[in-house]
């Protein structure tokens, strides 16, 4: 029994791949920009291109933004402890 349903299974793979490759055909043919690359040219929302490695900061910037953000947060906490002094 178990080798009757993988059988029917595997009948309606193969149709529903057929409808995708039709379906396929069908946008690249009103796209046909597409199929210029593998990887389409949409943006995600962080503005990189799927597939494409993410901006690296240097250790230079990294040590930058880090001295920056001590002095943030001594800012904040010195804001604070004035407020509660007040």
């Amino acid at each position: 029994m178990h080798d009757k349903q993988r059988q029917w299974a595997r009948i309606g793979a193969a149709v529903r791949l057929e409808a995708l490759e039709r379906e396929r055909a069908a946008i690249l043919q009103a796209f046909p920009e597409m199929r210029r690359t593998r990887m389409l040219a949409v943006r995600d929302l962080n503005g990189s291109a799927p597939g494409e490695l993410p901006r690296r900061f240097s250790a230079a910037a990294r040590r930058r933004m880090s001295a920056g953000m001590r002095k943030y947060w001594a800012r904040r906490k010195a804001a604070a402890k004035k407020d509660r002094a007040a």
